[in-house]
């Protein structure tokens, strides 16, 4: 397949177990007094249910191969449940295959908390980056859900941790290209649909996506955006690559005569999403995008490129959006914090680390504007959205964070015409 030759992908995957079940779990968080917290930071009335599913999307093309092929993904669900037994955890590996296990705060397989006066639940996807896995923003799962929304965390098939090996780290590049956005609006259609597990509870109307880097990357797509890969863009990619694997490459990528819709979502959370620095977004579908949107970024995200992402953020016709930005951070603005064995390897360790950053206060801070996002657009919460309208630096005092303990970060809202 030439989208697979241009990265010199291979279908081969990583035999990688999960963490055997007496391996104990880390728990990656310590409570912290209300005072030193944002308002939106604590758990809401709901205990929290996870599960694991399995969607399967059939006929679908394989990148590798260029057969017509089942795709499966594995998702995480969260949920609120009225059960009250032993929290379970979550297993995964780190890009090295290196086994880990983390506490979850979540009850393992309970039964979905039926809905009271017709309050059904909205619905988050959350979307990895290139590579990771559906539990890499488990605390957003769990915040969420316990405040009334259903909550699902994708496995992105070709672009998890346990896909892909360090010998060959693009080997899920192009399938992450191909497939991105197509996984997120497929699980949401399998989860609004009659057979869903949550089909009683969901509402049906009001949809939130998330994506990181290359999840955000996805998001675009999903919200209305389409893809333009340009010749220079595929050759900067790959030098290497053939004139005629580039243009095959672009039959399969460019969707900009596709037909497109903006409905499906009615919030978005883009954070650190890649692809403006390479110019993939076609600029006249960014003006068309209307859903609501956050930006997250960090000021030095090498990445992305912050610049990058500022432009694509201002370039967006969204009349409600807002940026958060990171001082001092580079790229990793969404994971949960690393696990112990993340620390034997720099490989692993940069899939999580923030020089000046403490991951457990960027988690904070994003449980906390996350929920206003959401509770604002898809609640329509006049209290969640005057928690958005912020300016500035934070020094300045924002309506729901403490006085003296939340310093580092910016906002722009829909009226800024420039990062800062």
């Amino acid at each position: 397949m030439a989208i697979a030759l241009l990265f010199c992908a291979s279908s081969a995957i990583n035999a990688l177990a999960n963490p055997p079940q007496d391996m104990a779990a880390e728990e990656l968080y310590q409570t912290l007094p209300a005072d030193f917290t944002p308002s939106l930071t604590q758990s809401g009335k709901h205990s929290v249910g996870v599960r694991t599913v399995e969607f399967t999307n059939p006929q679908q093309l394989d990148i590798n191969s260029g057969k017509i092929a089942d795709r499966t993904l594995v998702v995480e669900l969260w949920y609120p449940t009225h059960d009250h037994q032993q929290s379970s955890r979550y297993d995964n590996v780190t890009r090295l295959g290196k086994p880990f296990a983390v506490k979850a705060n979540a009850l393992r397989d309970a039964p979905v908390k039926k809905v009271v006066d017709n309050q059904h639940y909205p619905l988050v996807v959350l979307s990895h980056g290139y590579t990771g896995y559906r539990t890499l923003m488990f605390y957003l799962g769990e915040h969420l859900a316990s405040h009334g929304y259903v909550v699902a965390g994708i496995d992105h098939t070709d672009s998890i941790n346990a896909d892909v090996s360090a010998d060959n780290p693009y080997s899920g590049f192009p399938s992450t290209l191909y497939n991105r956005s197509r996984d997120q609006n497929f699980v949401r259609q399998q989860l609004l649909a009659d057979s869903s597990p949550v089909a009683d509870q969901v509402d049906k109307q009001s949809s939130g996506l998330i994506g990181y880097s290359m999840g955000g990357y996805g998001l675009v797509g999903s919200i209305g955006g389409c893809y333009y890969f340009s010749d220079q863009t595929l050759a900067t990619l790959n030098p290497a690559a053939s004139s005629q694997e580039r243009q095959q490459a672009q039959q399969l990528l460019n969707n900009c005569e596709a037909p497109r819709t903006q409905d499906n979502w009615q919030a978005a959370i883009a954070m650190a999403p890649w692809g403006q620095q390479l110019k993939v977004f076609d600029a006249e579908s960014l003006t068309s995008i209307n859903t609501p949107l956050m930006t997250i970024v960090g000021d030095l995200d090498d990445v992305s490129d912050y610049a990058s992402v500022a432009q694509l953020h201002q370039a967006i016709g969204s009349r409600d959006k807002y940026q958060l930005t990171y001082l001092n951070a580079r790229h990793n603005v969404a994971a949960h914090p690393a696990p112990r064995i993340a620390y034997e390897q720099a490989y692993d360790l940069g899939h999580y680390f923030e020089a000046a950053w403490d991951s457990r206060q960027i988690n904070q801070i994003n449980r906390h504007l996350v929920l206003a996002m959401m509770n604002c657009h898809l609640k329509q919460s006049k209290d969640a959205c005057e928690l958005l309208e912020l300016d500035g630096r934070i020094e300045s005092g924002w309506k729901g964070f403490p006085t003296r303990f939340a310093t580092g970060i910016q906002w722009l809202g829909a009226e800024d015409k420039a990062a800062q």
